[in-house]
């Protein structure tokens, strides 16, 4: 029986809308993959405080958590992945990869020129599908 992981990705939007992307480095499980930075939800958080305060610890800056944009679940290898991901704007700071091997603000309409991990694809054809 594969373990099952719920985890948050914030899908960050700049006044340029372009979106922030992060490439895991390869220390990290799924190495080499881009992703929308976030983390597992832990303890009694809900989703938004468990983005607000991962997006804190990896990347250094405050964020505003807004509607959910995607709900997938994607069977891994070795383990079962629920990404919620939430459409985000940074209220203070500028972020900063202390985790991530790479980051990028890339516009929508180019999101697919990036390897992203599968369980964010369905919220990245999401993003293109809406401009």
């Amino acid at each position: 029986m594969k373990k099952t992981v719920h985890v948050v990705g914030a899908i960050i939007e700049n006044k340029n809308k372009e979106i922030f992307c992060a490439l895991r480095s390869s220390e990290m499980t799924l190495p080499n993959y881009w992703e929308f930075p976030g983390g597992k939800i832990e303890g009694d958080e809900t989703p938004q405080e468990a983005l607000a305060r991962e997006i804190k610890e990896e990347f250094n800056c405050e964020i505003s958590v807004g509607r959910k944009i995607e709900d997938t679940t994607y069977e891994y290898e070795k383990v079962i992945v629920r990404l919620e991901t939430y459409l985000s704007v940074i209220l203070k700071g500028e972020p900063t990869a202390l985790e991530h091997a790479e980051t990028r603000w890339v516009p929508r309409n180019q999101l697919m020129s990036l390897e992203f991990a599968p369980a964010d694809i369905p919220a990245v054809e999401k993003l293109i599908a809406e401009k």
